[in-house]
């Protein structure tokens, strides 16, 4: 393929106007819940009785919040916030609930859902056959597939890849090969070596009239691309959209992003894991020393949850229903492939009030009877998960947690680490990758269960993300995933004796209050 052919990565001055962009829509959300605030408090000063009201509805939303099923996580900072300041804790609360951007969005995803819903077949089959000679194990499969709706599938080969650059080197190959339609749907992309020979493989499988989609996130992806990005993708054939634009207007939905990773090929082969396609995920640069990532590759009945999970974001992002046929994005259904194990996708969104992801890693811990371990690039945990891992360490099982060596975010880090000792308390074992930043989402659970997708072990991953996953029981892949974590043991250092006792003085008390505020962002 000739290269000169088309246009050049993202200018470095396309990348300081899309900061710029950003950096002028916060100014703009800040000076307008200022003035909000302002107003507010004015009208409080010159009519008391509006204090009295303020105050009295204060008090009302705290019993209600209470009473509300969320995670004590998020109910305990919320209802300190309206007590200590009626005033900016009932805005944020209304302004929150009653954004019209989000409930618009509700709406459409879940208009969306059904319409996919209906080409993901339910077999109560395969979840009878593991109920009974897995009983502890099929839990979540039973989960999954009868409360949230995604099935589990037989019929699936997952190929492992525990270097982010093979996973996209084979990316590339599939791409090339694709006949009907090609989807991306990923967190963050950036214009530069790492996209090349993907981009070059998608302009030519657009040219040859393959139905070719781009859907990121436009706040994950702006240090990285412009809004011009998509009128480059546009003017080879491929359609592209930003999920959740950032505007200067006030919109809280602003903290959901799309953290999912997604590539499907065909119906065919789908490719999901922890690596976005940006040059750092691929140690081509190094900003926090070796990047440690991976992904897995699908072939079969199970990319057609994939090709939903797409369908059901890039529609969501229109206020117009899409009049085509998605029965065509659904023709092949991996009948051809004969694989051992089951696979069982999933994906999480913030809009549904359901914790999957959490839900999902809590049932393998309490389902472990030998190990579970985790590889994830920050801990900031809920209560629930937490218990979770302590009471699955005080009843023997080896429950392992790998963090980052050298952080992306040093305030994170310090959150992160605030955890360490009331886990190791209870038996949990703690390493830090030390070649650098371990950036990768893997469980597994006593060589037979494993998970591999986009969910951090924090709450944005767990509460405020749209994120996806893979499940898998019995499936030969998860040897591989074993082995990768063991070869991650040896290179990181056992932290369990250097932390097992809290922080003291100031830094204790920056981690309590850092640990307080994160379940909201």
């Amino acid at each position: 393929m000739d290269k000169s052919r088309y246009e050049p990565r993202e200018k470095k001055t396309s990348i300081k106007n899309s900061v710029g962009r950003i950096l002028m829509a916060v100014l703009l959300l800040l000076i307008q819940f200022f003035w909000v605030l302002v107003l507010v408090t004015r009208l409080t000063q010159q009519y008391p009785v509006i204090n009295i009201v303020i105050s009295v509805f204060a008090v009302i939303l705290v019993i209600a919040i209470n009473e509300n099923e969320t995670n004590m996580s998020f109910k305990a900072p919320t209802m300190i916030l309206i007590l200590i300041a009626p005033v900016i804790g009932v805005l944020f609360i209304l302004l929150s609930e009653a954004m019209s951007n989000t409930l618009m969005m509700k709406k459409r995803f879940e208009n969306y859902k059904n319409l996919t819903g209906k080409f993901l077949t339910v077999s109560d089959d395969t979840l009878s056959e593991i109920r009974s000679e897995d009983p502890s194990a099929s839990g979540n499969m039973v989960y999954l597939q009868n409360h949230c709706k995604f099935p589990a599938y037989k019929d699936t080969e997952i190929t492992y890849f525990a270097d982010a650059a093979e996973g996209i080197r084979r990316q590339v190959e599939e791409v090339k090969k694709a006949q009907e339609f090609i989807f991306l749907e990923y967190h963050a992309i950036e214009d530069k070596e790492s996209f090349e020979d993907l981009k070059l493989a998608l302009f030519e499988r657009a040219e040859a009239g393959v139905d070719v989609r781009i859907l990121y996130d436009d706040l994950g992806s702006f240090v990285f691309i412009n809004h011009d990005f998509i009128k480059r993708m546009e003017a080879h054939g491929i359609k592209c959209r930003a999920f959740n634009p950032i505007m200067p207007f006030f919109n809280l939905f602003i903290n959901n992003r799309d953290h999912r990773k997604i590539t499907v090929i065909d119906g065919k082969v789908g490719f999901t894991g922890g690596y976005n396609i940006a040059n750092e995920y691929f140690n081509i640069t190094h900003p926090y020393g070796e990047w440690k990532d991976a992904g897995i590759m699908l072939r079969g009945g199970a990319v057609r949850s994939l090709t939903a999970m797409f369908l059901e974001m890039w529609n969501s992002l229109r206020k117009i229903r899409s009049d085509e046929d998605a029965a065509k994005f659904f023709s092949y259904d991996g009948t051809d492939i004969k694989a051992e194990g089951i696979v069982h996708p999933y994906a999480d969104n913030p809009i549904d009030d359901e914790p999957m992801g959490e839900n999902v890693y809590i049932n393998i811990i309490n389902a472990s009877n030998k190990y579970v371990w985790f590889i994830t690039p920050y801990l900031i945990i809920s209560d629930e998960l937490k218990r979770a891992m302590q009471n699955a360490a005080k009843r023997g099982v080896d429950v392992r947690i790998v963090t980052p060596g050298k952080p992306d975010k040093k305030i994170i880090y310090q959150t992160t680490r605030s955890y360490y000792a009331e886990l190791i308390a209870s038996g949990v074992k703690i390493y830090e990758f030390t070649p650098g930043f371990c950036h990768a989402k893997l469980c597994i659970s006593d060589d037979k269960v494993a998970t591999c997708g986009t969910i951090n072990l924090d709450f944005r991953s767990l509460y405020h993300h749209f994120e996806n996953g893979v499940l898998l029981y019995k499936v030969p892949a998860i040897a591989d995933i074993k082995q990768d974590l063991l070869n991650t043991f040896e290179r990181s250092e056992d932290v369990t004796s250097k932390y097992n006792v809290r922080q003291k003085g100031m830094i204790r008390v920056v981690q309590s209050l850092l640990r307080l505020v994160a379940p909201l962002f």
